[in-house]
């Protein structure tokens, strides 16, 4: 019996709803000399930071046709760019003057244990030395463009 409730089944007959175009962005940028680990590492760590702190961004909790519910993710997608030490710098130095809500990972985090270690080794380090490896921005879309200038989507 098919679902004529269900996406596929109706597949064709009506044209699909146009793109949703967000008003805001959630970007992460990282540095290139990442290994594939450090790099989804670093993405899951910066963008928890953006789900916890920024309540607008979660959508609502998911349930499959069973009825099992599942945690809510972010409600719009989250674009990841790659760039250069210097790349990151000056995306960092743009989200701080926009005074956009960030999230940072330096190299430093690779060789702690826990988030008090994490804490504490960013907190030793001015903010124009920090040794970024990665930086979440979210904000308005066309300002995260801005900041996230100079960093290529990640591949």
């Amino acid at each position: 019996m098919t679902n004529r409730n269900h996406p596929a089944a109706a597949a064709g007959s009506v044209p699909p709803p146009p793109p949703v175009r967000f008003d805001t962005k959630i970007a992460v940028l990282l540095r290139t000399d990442l290994a594939v680990w450090q790099r989804l590492n670093v993405t899951a760590f910066l963008v928890s930071g953006v789900g916890t702190e920024l309540p607008e961004v979660i959508g609502e909790p998911y349930a499959d046709a069973d009825g099992t519910a599942y945690l809510p993710m972010f409600r719009q997608p989250v674009l990841v760019f790659e760039g250069e030490k210097e790349t990151l710098t000056a995306a960092h130095g743009r989200a701080l003057s926009r005074a956009l809500p960030r999230a940072v990972f330096t190299s430093d985090l690779f060789a702690t244990g826990h988030d008090a270690d994490n804490r504490a080794a960013v907190r030793a380090v001015l903010g124009e030395q920090l040794d970024l490896v990665g930086l979440a921005v979210y904000g308005p879309r066309n300002a995260v463009d801005k900041v996230v200038k100079g960093g290529r989507m990640h591949h």
